[in-house]
C-alpha cells in the first residue's frame, strides 16, 4: 500500500536555545535566544520571519540550517538540499568568487562537472565578472551576499534560508534578485525570508512568523501578521 508523500517541510515544535555567557573567570549566565519556538513550513511556502533586533531572527535561521544546535525542542526536515544565504557566511576568504562558487554548488549536492558549466552563470548574475578571481576576502558583503545568492538560485535547493541579503546591492540589483525569488516562488520553491523589509515580507511571503525576545508573538497571514507588526511599532514611537 502506498502512503502520501509529506506536504511539510519544516516542523519545529518548542525550540529553545541559550547561549553561554561569561560574567567572570569563574560565573557565567545565560541568554535565551530561542524560547518554545514551534511552526510548520508547508514544502513550496514562502514564509517570513519578522521581528525588531535581538529578537531571535538570524539565530533561529541558523538553527534551521543546522549551524547551531538547539539546546531542546524537535526539529523535522523533509528537505535534502538546504542553502541558506546570509552575509558573509560560508565562504573561504582565501579562495576566489569563481572557486567559492563551485564549491558551494558541489556542497548543495551538485557534481562538480555540472556546477563547473554553471559556474559563469552563476557570476554573471552576481555582477562579478572583474572580480571573479579575486580572493573574497576583498569583498564587500554586497558582492558576498549577490554571489551566495546566485549560487543558490543556479543550483535549485530544495530549502532556501535567506538572512536579508535581497536588500543589497543596488536598487537593480534588488530589483532582479526580486523577480528571480518571485519566479523560484511560483514554481513551488520552499524558502524562509528573514527581512527587515516589511513591503519585501509582505510581497514574497504567504506567511509571517513574528518573533519577540525569543518567542512567536504572533504568526498568520503576511498581510495581518506585518498590519498587526506596523501597529505596534507606531505605537511605541
Amino acid at each position: 500500500m502506498m502512503t502520501d508523500m509529506p506536504t511539510t517541510a519544516l516542523e519545529l515544535r518548542d525550540v529553545t536555545l541559550e547561549y553561554r555567557m561569561r560574567r567572570s573567570f569563574f560565573r557565567h549566565s545565560f541568554r535565551r535566544a530561542l524560547d518554545g519556538v514551534s511552526f510548520d513550513v508547508e514544502k513550496g511556502e514562502t514564509v517570513g520571519i519578522i521581528g525588531g533586533n535581538g529578537s531571535g531572527k538570524s539565530t533561529l535561521l541558523r538553527v534551521l540550517g543546522g549551524i547551531y544546535r538547539p539546546n531542546s525542542g524537535h526539529i523535522a526536515c523533509w528537505c535534502e538540499n538546504i542553502m541558506m544565504l546570509s552575509l558573509g557566511l560560508g565562504f573561504d576568504p582565501e579562495l576566489s568568487g569563481r572557486d567559492n562558487a563551485l564549491i558551494g554548488g558541489v556542497l548543495l549536492g551538485g557534481r562538480r562537472r555540472e556546477v563547473k558549466q554553471r559556474v559563469d552563470q552563476m557570476i554573471a548574475f552576481a555582477e562579478l565578472e572583474e572580480q571573479s578571481k579575486d580572493p573574497v576576502k576583498t569583498y564587500s558583503s554586497g558582492m558576498k551576499a549577490r554571489l551566495g545568492f546566485s549560487v543558490a538560485l543556479t543550483m535549485e535547493a530544495d530549502l532556501l534560508l535567506i538572512d536579508e541579503v535581497l536588500g543589497v546591492g543596488d536598487q537593480a540589483f534588488q530589483q532582479k534578485a526580486k523577480a528571480a525569488m518571485l519566479s523560484r516562488i511560483n514554481s513551488e520553491q520552499t524558502v524562509v525570508f528573514v527581512s527587515h523589509s516589511l513591503a519585501m515580507v509582505t510581497q514574497l511571503c504567504n506567511r509571517v512568523v513574528w518573533l519577540e525576545r525569543g518567542r512567536v508573538r504572533q504568526q498568520g497571514s503576511a498581510v495581518d501578521i506585518v498590519e498587526a507588526y506596523k501597529i505596534e511599532q507606531q505605537n511605541k514611537t
